[in-house]
């Protein structure tokens, strides 16, 4: 087989690999368990990426051994030696061959040129993003889910938690007429408050994220999620514009999971944004990606 290059996607929900071969064609892909870049903080947390990398690795080599590596890593700041040196242990390559980047970045690039645009990204978390023609990266958002990642789907759990738990507190029992509360507690297991207080506290923020597709699923029967939907447009809608107001109007595109959880938050993101810009849904592959950008890259 010739060349191959191996791109790797790894989010806080999951882990998605593919190779490409010199054409740019996918001819395999898979995926494991979540990570992030945090993780390298702690010697459990490195453990559990090596173990990550492991699965990911056996995947992968019973597909082809790849040549060079392009991997996005959520939270990646660019420090990435010990994520670099553990990945390519496993998958036997020399670190010179292995990227490490940002998955944000390689999911800009996979929209735009450098310079072209702006990509708004709503995962678990949300980040606005501008690669300029100097190849520098610029954000808006993408601070963390504690602080804000405003339209993201662990934002758009924690508000929908946030409303059943207020009106738990004033009318006991009341989640029953709710839509919305039906299907997040159906997802939780129960409504007990023990139930949902283990799933936000015990639970890590990829896990949490996903009560946003209660939340969607519910939308059209509920309008306090069909609210949360919304406004989640607005934030988003908010971290765009804060990179035109920087560096001026340029089109936008919308991609990550959350982003496209229902139609009512790039409607919203749309409403809120000025006519004259651009606002282009795409369902980006960042594994796909990155596993062509792995071929074009040189070290």
């Amino acid at each position: 087989m010739s060349d191959l290059g191996l791109g790797i996607d790894a989010g806080g929900t999951q882990t998605r690999w593919a190779l490409a071969d010199a054409a740019g064609a996918i001819v395999a892909e898979g995926s494991v368990g979540g990570m992030s870049a945090t993780q390298m903080g702690s010697t459990a947390g490195r453990d559990a990426v090596r173990g990550i990398f492991a699965m990911l690795a056996t995947q992968v080599l019973a597909a082809g051994q790849p040549v060079r590596v392009c991997a996005g890593l959520t939270g990646f700041d660019g420090v990435g030696t010990q994520a670099t040196q553990l990945l390519a242990e496993v998958l036997k390559l020399a670190p010179s061959a292995i990227s490490m980047r940002n998955d944000v970045e390689i999911a800009y690039l996979d929209s735009y040129a450098p310079g072209e645009g702006y990509l708004v990204y709503a995962g678990t978390g949300s980040i606005a993003a501008w690669i300029d023609t100097e190849g520098q990266f610029h954000r808006a958002g993408g601070r963390g889910v504690t602080l804000d990642d405003g339209g993201g789907g662990f934002w758009i759990a924690r508000e929908a938690m946030r409303h059943i738990w207020r009106l738990e507190d004033e009318h006991p029992g009341v989640w029953q007429q709710s839509a919305m509360a039906r299907a997040v507690f159906a997802q939780i297991g129960g409504s007990d408050w023990a139930l949902s207080r283990q799933f936000i506290y015990g639970q890590d923020r990829g896990a949490i994220g996903s009560l946003a597709l209660a939340v969607a699923a519910s939308a059209d029967a509920d309008p306090v999620a069909r609210a949360i939907l919304e406004q989640a447009g607005r934030e988003l809608a908010r971290i765009a514009l804060a990179l035109v107001g920087r560096y001026g109007a340029r089109p936008i595109a919308l991609g990550g999971r959350a982003a496209h959880l229902h139609p009512l938050i790039a409607q919203s993101m749309r409403a809120a944004l000025p006519a004259e810009l651009s606002l282009t849904p795409r369902h980006t592959l960042a594994h796909h990606a990155a596993a062509r950008i792995a071929l074009h890259s040189h070290h």
